[in-house]
């Protein structure tokens, strides 16, 4: 496809960080631009960053600022964007009645949106579909509806790929000339049909000659992968496939380019077959939601966090894990590239580059003179990176935690799971906290989460398999959970702290107080998983009724629990069928009051609504 048929915005415009003295908003475009944008009735200039990821793929960020003044908040704020002089249409952009998208710079936060796990091929509906309808109905009636977009982990699944998609990532690859990487040490089919559902035979594994003697696994003359997730037949390896990827995950513009209904594949079994029909019928629905999912992103601040998904499962859980995959370059490899496309497309937009642009330099040079990508330089200092965290100047204040890169690692035992957080980012957390009446974190794992399943978890733990059960709660690492625990108990932490939350594919509320003292603080645990995703329900219903019965507030249980001196009350939902655990795709709406929360509910795909009941149970 020539470049003058192809549109000119690929994917965006979205409006990212936005405070009142700058509002960053980023897209992508087919060519190069020269491009500025203007908010109505403030004069302002704007810093453009561009990025080239292919012949015909531009990534932009524009940081507009006000010129004298301060960008008022809580007020919507139309924006217009140029190329020279020429405006681009935005009209696909916009709610209804409206000629410009619109948003708000967000300072005392009323409404919250917050979710997590998107994957495009679950059957469950797109939750961002109701929660545009949700904003477009507030904005129909002259409000702003949700202040901000909180997005917590697993935006994009690296490491479950549907066969549909992989074969329209490479579509989009040739359709844009997305540039390829320095050829990796890996040997793949050559043929991208001989690849689907096969990939996971191909990545790195440690050989049964080296595993320990004492295992079974030796004597069975069985290798070890080194990637544990048990969805990796379609694992995305190559830089160019994650760009791909994220322009198929937010922009249905890029659909409309690759003809999707004529993607097909003739599999050699008929599971295989079934398999691949079903996701493309998932993949078909969720294409189309796109509309509704560019429409939020354009119209309200996003801020997004990853999880191990977005890069690949248990990403860093154990410091084993971290030894097997570093040591290798092709294994290295795969992780950067999924750390360096969550940068491009997430990471940058979150601070306005204020942190993050000072890896663009040594991107930029990584591009070489026969157009490939050689990381071998900037795969060191992403690495070392240490600045995916940030916090938002709202009321309450918003803390969000990157729960991946700064891990507390078991020094006695490498196959032990590391703790979420380190010492040195621990101490920082609590100094956050700290001075503060209300606080928002956003920890991608629930901080309190379900005591039943977090005992399986240590049960499959003690038999050496915290991978198999992905055994990523805080109260897994006996210093990370003492040290998070001991600044909840303090008298000078918040008197009401809202724990927001993901990964688990189910959503709950949990509101905790310490056991004994008098600084009278709550913390709320509200848990949202997933946005287009489910844990299966007939077993979350039963793990629900083990966790009443054994954990009950009374049961003398909850004391061989590490948060023994935190007494955890669970809020059941309002609706009929009561429940403490709910599996049914969603994106959470947090209604606070005066900075405390004052109703929290659960948008579900189908449009709708669960809400908990926050009264003492």
């Amino acid at each position: 496809m020539s470049d003058a048929s192809l549109p000119l915005l690929l994917m965006g415009p979205m409006v990212r960080r936005a405070d009142i003295n700058e509002v960053c908003i980023q897209f992508a475009t087919s060519s190069p631009i020269n491009c500025r944008i203007e908010l109505a009735h403030y004069d302002t200039y704007c810093e453009h960053e561009p990025v080239r990821l292919g012949e015909q793929l531009f990534l932009h960020f524009v940081i507009i600022k006000p010129i004298g003044i301060e960008f008022p908040h809580d007020e919507l704020i139309s924006y217009r964007l140029f190329n020279n002089n020429k405006e681009i249409d935005l009209s696909a952009f916009c709610y209804p009645n409206k000629v410009t998208p619109e948003f708000a710079v967000p300072k005392t936060l009323n409404q919250i949106l917050h979710g997590s796990c998107r994957n495009p091929h679950h059957p469950a509906k797109d939750s961002l579909v109701a929660a545009n309808h949700f904003v477009q109905d507030k904005r129909s009636d002259n409000e702003i509806g949700a202040d901000i977009l909180l997005l917590s982990g697993d935006q994009v699944y690296a490491d479950d790929v549907a066969g549909a998609m992989l074969i329209a990532i490479y579509r989009l690859i040739d359709l844009l000339g997305i540039y390829k990487e320095h050829p990796l040490d890996i040997t793949l089919p050559e043929k991208l049909t001989d690849q689907l559902y096969q990939r996971h035979l191909y990545l790195p594994a440690v050989p049964w000659q080296k595993r320990n003697k004492i295992g079974v696994g030796y004597w069975l003359k069985k290798d070890v992968p080194h990637f544990s997730s048990l969805k990796a037949d379609n694992h995305l390896v190559f830089f160019e496939e994650f760009i791909a990827l994220y322009l198929l995950n937010f922009s249905p513009s890029v659909w409309q380019l690759i003809d999707f209904e004529s993607i097909h594949y003739q599999a050699s079994t008929a599971k295989c077959q079934q398999i691949f029909d079903n996701e493309k019928a998932a993949l078909s629905v969720f294409k189309d939601g796109l509309k509704d999912a560019q429409v939020l992103f354009a119209n309200i601040p996003s801020y997004m966090m990853f999880d191990d998904h977005d890069v690949t499962d248990d990403w860093n859980l154990t410091a084993g894990w971290e030894q097997v995959i570093y040591q290798h370059p092709v294994s290295r490899r795969i992780v950067n590239n999924g750390l360096i496309s969550y940068w491009l497309f997430q990471g940058f937009g979150n601070d306005a580059g204020h942190k993050t642009k000072s890896l663009l330099t040594l991107f930029q040079q990584s591009f070489t003179k026969d157009k490939l990508w050689q990381f071998k330089a900037f795969d060191k200092t992403i690495l070392e990176f240490n600045h995916w965290h940030y916090e938002l100047n709202t009321v309450p204040k918003v803390v969000v935690l990157d729960t991946r890169t700064h891990r507390w690692r078991n020094e006695q035992n490498f196959n032990e799971p590391s703790g979420l957080l380190d010492w040195e980012r621990l101490v920082e957390l609590e100094g956050s906290l700290l001075t503060h009446e209300q606080v928002i974190i956003v920890s991608p794992a629930p901080v309190f989460g379900v005591k039943s399943i977090e005992a399986i978890q240590s049960l499959f733990n003690i038999c050496g398999q915290p991978l198999l059960v992905d055994v990523e709660n805080w109260m897994a690492h006996e210093g990370s959970a003492k040290k998070l625990l001991d600044t909840f108990r303090r008298d000078d932490t918040p008197k009401e702290t809202l724990i927001l939350s993901g990964d688990v594919h189910y959503s709950f509320c949990f509101s905790v107080q310490k056991r004994f003292g008098k600084h009278p603080n709550r913390i709320w645990q509200l848990t949202a998983s997933g946005i287009k995703n489910e844990f299966p329900r007939k077993l979350i219903n039963v793990l629900d009724k083990l966790d009443s019965i054994l954990y009950s507030p009374k049961s003398p249980l909850n004391f061989f629990t590490k948060r023994w001196q935190m007494e955890v009350d669970k809020h059941q939902t309002k609706s009929k069928g009561q429940k403490y655990l709910v599996s049914d795709s969603a994106i959470s709406l947090i209604t606070l009051e005066a900075g405390n929360l004052a109703c929290y509910q659960l948008i579900h795909g189908d449009g709708h609504i669960t809400e908990f009941d926050l009264e003492e149970q």
